[in-house]
């Protein structure tokens, strides 16, 4: 076998050895043409996406390959790839700007990056407060009742038993 004779790179086209190559796309690439298409970082097996023969890192590929639409930093309002269509054919309707849920509390809609759930209802985070005392809830400190939701102290108090040993009553101590 003559000299030079292995695998080429696919970006230089030089002989790639086996103490410099980086396997990539299917093809042997020396480790310093291993390197972004479009801002020329160089990339190792964690960090490089290939698509078409072309390499890329995370953020160029999917600037140029992934999703876009509203929510993906460009478009408005529809999801499309570089293939698709990105009009709005299908028989679904998600309202003005793509959610059809509404939050209770302010009736506003609510998008996937700004919902959470809870008492049946999708809200916002920034309406997701008790109902007594406006302090801010998650699924571990709410209770909801009739479509309301509160504080674990506040139901409590609202809802909870009532009498001698719960707070009120004969049994209970006062100050003066």
């Amino acid at each position: 076998m003559p000299l030079g004779g292995g695998n080429k790179c696919p970006k230089c086209g030089k002989t790639v050895y086996m103490a410099e190559e980086v396997l990539a796309a299917g093809q042997k690439w020396h480790k310093m043409c291993c390197k972004c298409g479009e801002c020329s970082k160089l990339l190792d097996s964690t960090t490089l996406r290939d698509h078409d023969g072309h390499l890329y890192c995370p953020t160029c590929y999917n600037r140029k390959c992934g999703i876009k639409g509203y929510g993906y930093g460009s478009g408005a309002g529809t999801l499309a790839t570089d293939g698709g269509s990105s009009g709005t054919g299908g028989g679904t309707s998600y309202g003005k700007f793509g959610s059809s849920e509404r939050c209770p509390k302010c009736g506003g809609a609510v998008f996937m990056a700004e919902k959470i759930v809870g008492a049946g209802s999708s809200w916002h985070i920034r309406c997701f407060n008790c109902s007594i005392c406006n302090k801010k809830l998650d699924s571990t400190t709410v209770c909801d009742k009739e479509g309301q939701i509160y504080c674990k102290s506040c139901y409590g108090k609202e809802f909870g038993p009532k009498g001698v040993g719960f707070g009120m009553g004969a049994g209970t101590l006062t100050t003066t």
